[in-house]
């Protein structure tokens, strides 16, 4: 089993309190992207063991959209949560003491990027953004990364406004990933954006991703949909914990989800929302690029 160095340790672990207090429960917050109990489902086991190495119970909160686990972490009722890279900017300029960025997912190839992906069913004959015009886009939450921020940003400066009425003919705001495949599928909308890492094949959903979660989950077949378009590469959002909690919580999490992958593929696979090579050690200036994003949006 691997171990985290004390130098990345340290790192990842930085502007400790001075005088931690005990807890008695951790709450965990799960990102929207799919219902609930999917998500709740998904992360069970990562929550059992969690509260095992702990000792204290754990409890798993899936509020409705991507704020909900935002507000959660900047008030201090939630202490952990694996994020979006946008999410964690919104966290970081509104309260940069709030919470520490400390692992990041990592891909099959070692890398530690994805992509918005941007997709229509077959048969509506979009194969390009360009084909978008005048029709229905999709877009998952306002705090998504992949599903909002960067597409409205690439498009932007592409000279293609996100704005309803401009380009395309609406905009709408699905709610999360899921919600934007399923729209998409069912011709709720004409063409959507939504997240994955980009390897693999594409009749997989990839290697992991929402795509993947929703071929996983039998909401899809991947022969009924094409990509349209796909971003530059964003770096993966970070699993990070409030800074609040004392040192030894920190330390004991951070650990097991850093060696989840050897100790449980199998609750890892849930986690990571696919296949994926492992978690490792990241800082705040890996999302230096989003948060500078965030601030040309004004949001």
């Amino acid at each position: 089993m691997k171990h985290l160095t004390a130098a990345l340790l340290a790192a990842a672990l930085l502007a400790q309190p001075l005088a931690a207090q005990q807890i008695t429960q951790f709450n965990l917050g799960i990102m929207g992207g799919e219902n609930a109990q999917d998500r709740i489902n998904s992360n069970e086991c990562y929550r059992k063991l969690i509260e095992d190495s702990l000792g204290v119970p754990v409890k798993v909160f899936t509020p409705a959209d991507y704020d909900g686990v935002i507000q959660g972490l900047l008030g201090g009722t939630l202490d952990m949560a694996w994020l979006g890279a946008s999410g964690y900017a919104k966290i970081y300029l509104t309260d940069p003491e709030a919470v520490e960025p400390v692992l990041v997912k990592q891909n099959m190839d070692g890398s530690i990027g994805y992509y918005s992906i941007g997709f229509a069913r077959k048969d509506k004959g979009i194969t390009s953004l360009q084909d978008m015009k005048g029709k229905v886009m999709g877009f998952g939450d306002p705090n998504s990364t992949s599903g909002y921020l960067i597409p409205t940003v690439e498009m932007t400066a592409a000279g293609i406004s996100t704005k309803p009425g401009d380009f395309f003919k609406d905009v709408k705001f699905t709610g999360g990933h899921e919600q934007t495949i399923v729209a998409v599928n069912n011709g709720d909308v004409d063409g959507g954006v939504t997240w994955a890492d980009g390897q693999g094949a594409w009749e997989d959903g990839y290697n992991s991703g929402a795509l993947r979660k929703a071929v996983d989950a039998g909401l899809v077949n991947m022969n009924d949909l094409v990509e349209i378009w796909k971003s530059k590469e964003i770096p993966e959002g970070p699993m990070v914990v409030r800074k609040a909690l004392p040192l030894d919580v920190k330390d004991k999490v951070t650990q097991l989800s850093a060696d989840l992958h050897e100790t449980d593929a199998k609750c890892a696979y849930g986690v990571a929302s696919g296949e994926a090579k492992d978690f490792i050690p990241v800082t705040h200036a890996q999302y230096q690029s989003i948060i500078d994003a965030r601030k040309m949006t004004g949001k």
